[in-house]
């Protein structure tokens, strides 16, 4: 059965959404999903809910997300956001390891962090 792989992605890819610096992944009670946020930006939404529609969506270079597109079935176009930037993965993928998603999830952070602005950029680096 696929619930119990999918309940401990979705915990798995919480975790390791908080464990990045400054970063927090919480229930979205208004749109039905875990966001995970860096200072009120968005790089990344996740299903709450556990089925087989259950997904992950990251940002990401647009050249980047064509390829992960053409290798994975698993890997489809942003679901209900830019098409370009981000990509969704279905969670009950066998296609993609759980540190592979792992990256993708630093990756989509990092595009956010380098788009903050320098100062709060560095006001981390010093509260480090």
């Amino acid at each position: 059965m696929f619930e119990p792989q999918i309940k401990a992605r979705i915990k798995h890819f919480q975790q390791f959404g908080n464990s990045l610096p400054h970063a927090k992944v919480y229930y979205r009670n208004d749109w039905d999903v875990y966001y995970f946020d860096l200072q009120g930006k968005m790089f990344g939404l996740m299903s709450s809910t556990i089925s087989e529609n259950s997904i992950i969506t990251l940002k990401g270079e647009p050249e980047s997300h064509i390829s992960l597109r053409e290798m994975y079935s698993d890997v489809t176009f942003g679901y209900h956001v830019n098409k370009r930037h981000w990509n969704s993965i279905k969670l009950i993928t066998s296609e993609i390891s759980d540190q592979e998603i792992d990256k993708m999830i630093e990756n989509s952070y990092q595009l956010v962090f380098n788009k903050l602005p320098l100062s709060v950029r560095k006001s981390f680096t010093e509260s480090d």
